[in-house]
């Protein structure tokens, strides 16, 4: 088979996104001109369909224990049957088989636990789906789960995070690949408004607040992200809630499980990374609007919570 062999592992119980997302993203490369082309083959135990986790049969193109190398790249999807898959001590000895030939390893979501499973992530940092992460640190505490990235890459072998983030683990494969021009069209052509570099967070901060039945702790949070660019000091929030900064701070660490200062800082950071991916506004006026005294202010704050430069994460994005 010419071109690089890309060879996507599913069994029962699979997540149908992310097959798709990596299947479709190589795809996508191939109609962009990449050169040599990907060679995509979605292998099964038997080569039998396989039964997603929404009830739909994806069908097998290759037999996992019929596969030979060599591979570029072995992709082990992830879904609700990872734990059985991992169990099977026939089909992790075949992926131990196919990984040794192959040039690079990964996972998509739950994926990771095959991994482990095979010895493949033994004293390499790995992520998973964030929900699944401390059940995979438990079982496998020769694996350094960090459940926060999108994806890892640890020498050759890779971790994705949850379902879309697969998307993200590809694209960051095939701009290794074919650069970043190729990735960025990708991207374009998937209309994913952002190739996120993978220490991103999974889960966004205005999604993972807890919704608080506590009264005032909603309203100061919700006054905080539709005030960025306002007087969000402590003090200020207190004098607003009409309770000490005392009383205050342990609202929040009792329902937010943050202090007011720490939810304000990563509220107006993320701000900033979606108007730095979403917009082409001059950093410094971001700074502004998301309450920063200066670019440089914004500058310092982004790379210790992101771990690049507001420039370097929006040059990550498709433009």
């Amino acid at each position: 088979m010419m071109g690089r062999l890309i060879v996507v592992v599913g069994f029962d119980g699979i997540e149908l996104v992310d097959v798709a997302c990596v299947t479709t993203g190589f795809d996508f490369a191939n109609k962009q001109g990449a050169d040599p082309a990907y060679q995509v083959v979605f292998a099964t135990p038997m080569g039998r369909p396989v039964r997603c986790d929404s009830g739909l049969e994806l069908s097998g193109q290759g037999r996992i224990d019929g596969m030979d190398g060599p591979i570029d790249t072995l992709i082990i999807s992830g879904g609700q049957g990872h734990e059985a898959a991992a169990a099977n001590p026939r089909f992790v000895s075949h992926v131990v088989r196919l990984a040794g030939l192959s040039r690079r390893v990964a996972s998509v979501c739950t994926g990771a636990t095959v991994l482990a499973a095979a010895g493949l992530l033994d004293n390499r940092r790995a992520t998973t789906h964030w929900y699944e992460a401390r059940q995979l640190a438990t079982r496998f505490p020769q694996v350094h789960v960090d459940p926060a990235p999108i994806f890892v890459r640890d020498g050759a072998v890779a971790t994705s995070g949850g379902v879309t983030a697969s998307l993200d683990l590809t694209l960051s494969f095939i701009e290794e690949d074919h650069g970043a021009e190729i990735a960025r069209r990708v991207a374009m052509g998937m209309v994913t408004y952002l190739k996120r570099p993978g220490n991103q967070a999974q889960v966004s901060l205005f999604n993972k607040i807890p919704h608080s039945d506590q009264v005032l702790v909603r309203r100061v949070i919700d006054h905080v992200i539709s005030h960025l660019d306002g007087d969000l000091s402590v003090a200020g929030l207190a004098a607003l809630a009409g309770v000490s900064e005392r009383h205050l701070s342990r609202l929040f660490v009792e329902y937010v499980g943050r202090t007011p200062s720490r939810l304000v800082r990563d509220a107006r950071l993320e701000a900033a990374s979606l108007l730095l991916t979403a917009t082409r506004e001059p950093v410094a006026a971001i700074a502004r609007r998301c309450g920063f005294a200066s670019a440089e202010s914004l500058r310092q704050a982004f790379v210790a919570w992101a771990g690049v430069s507001p420039s370097r994460f929006r040059s990550s994005g498709p433009r």
